[in-house]
């Protein structure tokens, strides 16, 4: 079990009572007016600088305090598709400009996106390569001024409202994975680069997401990330800190449900008694607090792992695993509990079945975790 410090504790709670104030103009909406304020209120708050060094404007947090606070900010803030936001602009921009980012690029980006004066997105999925990611038909010719940049990215996170974009293509043809793919830091202003429209989908809705298009996009050597042929690694490297960002704001998401599903079974009568003293009732509460207890061992252990430079393919895929199908689950049992107001929009309960479904999706999906675990197992 991890002992946290005063300083930790404290910063964690100044950020749970800030995540408080999004629910105030929280409607579910994703016009550009309401998302960008509800950015700006976040700016304010000091969440995207969290693990980014303080040269650089961040908190310098090492990655377990990082995700000690995130599950604040999802325990906290009832806008999941928002929290899912800002956990992908933290870890798809901010980490890998920090740690693959040369002193220019790094002075360049991170202040700014530090402060959340620019959002970040990266770009990896295509229409025809969602798993198969590198199978990717997106291309990156050198030529003398920089590299060519020509293809098509799809459910890119923060696309339609970001600045700064990590874009990963194909740089070497005859190379494989290890050496054939590398990434690229754009700016929405690049020539030849398109931003879509948002695209519509079942929950998450402030998180918007969209595609990408380029059409020689002349890019300078200065705006590739790290070396060329590097892009598996800064991608692999990224993951582990989406996993673990992403999935830990999923357990406060957990504790916030388990919360309301206590107060209302103690409200809530039938049959002239409360319905947490009926068992089917009580054991579904019991079943939520034992994933919120489950899920949050496995990813701070794969965390702890992490923070300690040891290898955590097998327990970060099984973190992944089983926080997204418990948080499936803790969400249904949750709308179960509340019944017939629990479907209703008012409750604010069946949202969270709605946004839980995509977390067996994104980040890799449980099939290919499992994938992973077993392969890492011999098989």
């Amino acid at each position: 079990m991890i002992k946290w410090t005063e300083d930790q504790i404290e910063l964690r709670n100044s950020i749970g009572e800030w995540a408080t104030k999004l629910n105030d103009d929280f409607d579910g909406q994703n016009d550009r007016a309401t998302l960008l304020k509800m950015w700006k209120l976040v700016r304010e708050m000091g969440v995207l600088s969290l693990p980014i060094k303080k040269e650089y404007g961040g908190l310098e947090q090492d990655v377990l305090t990082t995700l000690y606070v995130l599950e604040a900010f999802g325990k906290h803030c009832e806008d999941s598709g928002f929290s899912f936001a800002v956990s992908s602009h933290i870890v798809s921009t901010c980490i890998p400009i920090q740690k693959f980012g040369n002193e220019e690029q790094k002075n360049k980006y991170l202040p700014d996106l530090c402060s959340g004066k620019k959002i970040g997105a990266h770009a990896i999925s295509e229409p025809e390569s969602g798993s198969d990611a590198w199978n990717m038909i997106t291309n990156a010719i050198r030529n003398e001024e920089g590299y060519v940049l020509n293809g098509n990215k799809t459910f890119v996170s923060n696309g339609p409202v970001a600045d700064t974009f990590i874009v990963y293509a194909r740089t070497n043809k005859n190379a494989g994975v290890l050496g054939g793919y590398s990434a690229f830091i754009l700016d929405k202003d690049t020539p030849g680069f398109t931003v879509g429209q948002p695209m519509k989908k079942m929950g998450l809705n402030t998180s918007v997401l969209c595609d990408l298009f380029f059409d020689d996009c002349q890019l300078s050597r200065a705006q590739l990330l790290g070396k060329e042929g590097q892009g598996f690694s800064i991608f692999n490297y990224v993951m582990k800190w989406e996993v673990l960002c992403s999935f830990v704001i999923n357990i406060g998401e957990m504790e916030h449900l388990l919360a309301k599903c206590i107060e209302y079974s103690k409200s809530r009568k039938q049959y002239g008694e409360p319905i947490c003293k009926f068992q089917a009732i009580s054991h579904k509460i019991a079943d939520m607090k034992i994933a919120v207890e489950v899920s949050r061992s496995m990813l701070y252990k794969a965390a702890l792992a992490f923070h300690q430079g040891n290898n955590i393919t097998t327990d970060l895929a099984i973190a992944k695993v089983v926080t997204s199908e418990n948080y499936v689950k803790t969400s249904l049992d949750a709308l179960q509990i509340f019944g017939g107001h629990g479907y209703m929009q008012e409750s604010g309960i069946e949202k969270y079945v709605r946004n839980s479904v995509a977390s067996k999706i994104y980040s890799g999906t449980s099939e290919i975790q499992r994938n992973t675990i077993a392969s890492m197992l011999g098989l």
